[in-house]
């Protein structure tokens, strides 16, 4: 039986057969590029070709091309940094809470926003390394025994931010990898290329569909998705203490913790939203990645939204409630100072246009949909720069007060990270499944979400 799909059908996954799952997943990995696909390829390998040239031409004059002045030594690096790692967020939290929650709306999204996870979390990681100006010597970061017995400063929250990074970035990887075994499988039955079937069987592990090895991935599966639930809160709780356990005005607050976990989840959910609008028209994968995912995924950012909002507001209060003056004044500043043009994009994109999405029809529209998810993208971007910076520019010591203002270079790099994670992206759609062959399947069979593919034969 032949389906059109050129064409967005209402149809969920659970109204096609099996088959038809596996042959509407893999259409994008057994067909040739079309235009749309190049075009999408070219433009975010501009974009990573031009990041490329500023990074290299940062090593070779040094960070002096960079925006970066006293007291200002905190910017663009760290502002990425914080975005990026927040992206981060979305993927282990649509994979591993919602699969705890046997949500099974998770299963058209899933894989492709934990392969999101791991593709912000390496931008992410870029630019603590380069913020250092000796990129060659980040091995210095990590503990371990030398002949000068030096140690890193275990009681720094940036080396805590090196522990937390990295085991997210490893949980989620081996948490996305387990997850693809039966899919490679399935892939590795399907395919006729003697090549493909060798790579698919390497990295398949032996998978052979029995219910012995279903038991066994369900248990593991699990326990990743444990593992992985409080590293999602832990993270950029760790990543949020490089500001909070500070004595800077606008920093040193305990509202940090929570605020930036919300804010990493309302901006990785947008990003998510952002990315599959346009690769499920660019692959035509209208019938799995259904316009009730994405609405179930704007409902989450609306209520984070209004989260950020509210500690937005709480932070004045806390502010006012202190006494302190240094941090009444930061808080006005922010509103009505050199910066407030950041604030007020900060503030209009995170807690005013994602209130559009109270109402089902707007909820539900492609083109509001797209416009919100990038405002969203654009205001939290904007958060980050502006807890940064206006609190750096302006601190205790009147006389040490600067504007930062980016160079080309500043907006390079990141222009740069843009298209790494893109680029990553887009190639990643063409050569993997970017939807769980095995999770679509079982819950068109009837079956359990934490029983994926419904075989059961030794």
């Amino acid at each position: 039986m032949h389906i059109d799909y050129s064409k967005e059908v209402p149809a969920i996954a659970g109204r096609l057969s099996l088959s038809e799952i596996e042959e509407l997943v893999a259409i994008p990995m057994e067909t040739k590029p079309d235009k749309k696909f190049y075009i999408a390829l070219s433009i975010s390998g501009t974009a990573l070709l031009i990041g490329a040239i500023a990074l290299a031409l940062s090593f070779y004059y040094g960070t002096g091309l960079w925006g970066n002045n006293q007291p200002v030594a905190w910017a663009f690096p760290i502002v990425n940094f914080v975005f990026w790692v927040g992206i981060g967020h979305a993927g282990t939290l649509i994979s591993a809470i919602l699969f705890l929650l046997r949500q099974k709306w998770r299963t058209g999204i899933a894989r492709f926003a934990e392969a999101m996870t791991i593709f912000a979390v390496m931008c992410a990681g870029i630019f603590p390394v380069i913020h250092t100006g000796r990129p060659w010597l980040a091995g210095y970061l990590l503990p371990y025994p030398n002949q000068h017995a030096l140690w890193v400063n275990f009681t720094s929250p940036l080396i805590w931010d090196v522990f937390a990074v990295s085991t997210y970035l490893t949980v989620s990887f081996v948490f996305w990898y387990v997850g693809l075994i039966p899919d490679f499988a399935t892939l590795r039955d399907r395919t006729t290329s003697s090549l493909k079937k060798y790579i698919y069987s390497i990295f398949s592990l032996g998978w052979r569909h029995s219910n012995r090895h279903w038991q066994h991935y369900e248990k593991a599966y699990m326990l990743l998705a444990g593992f992985a639930t409080p590293l999602v809160l832990s993270v950029h709780t760790i990543v949020s203490f490089d500001f909070a356990v500070s004595i800077m005005p606008g920093w040193h607050t305990t509202i940090f913790p929570p605020y930036f976990v919300a804010g990493a989840i309302f901006s990785g959910f947008a990003m998510v939203v952002t990315v599959l609008v346009v690769v499920r028209k660019i692959f035509d994968l209208q019938n799995i990645i259904t316009m009730d995912h994405l609405e179930k995924m704007n409902k989450v950012i609306l209520a984070t939204g209004m989260m950020v909002g509210y500690a937005y507001a709480m932070e004045f209060f806390i502010a006012w409630y202190s006494g302190v003056q240094a941090e009444q004044f930061v808080f006005i500043n922010r509103a009505i100072g050199p910066y407030a043009w950041a604030y007020w994009i900060m503030v209009s994109c995170n807690v005013i246009f994602p209130q559009l999405f109270w109402f089902r029809k707007l909820r539900r529209s492609i083109p509001v949909m797209m416009v919100v998810v990038i405002l969203v993208n654009v205001g939290m971007w904007f958060e980050r720069f502006v807890i940064t910076v206006t609190s750096l520019s302006r601190d205790y010591l009147p006389s040490s007060w600067a504007y930062y203002t980016p160079t080309l270079y500043d907006a390079g790099i990141l222009l740069g990270s843009f298209g790494l994670f893109f680029t990553l992206v887009i190639l990643f759609t063409k050569s993997l499944p970017v939807v769980s062959i095995s999770e679509v399947k079982a819950v068109a069979d009837g079956a359990q979400p934490a029983h994926r593919g419904g075989q059961s034969h030794e």
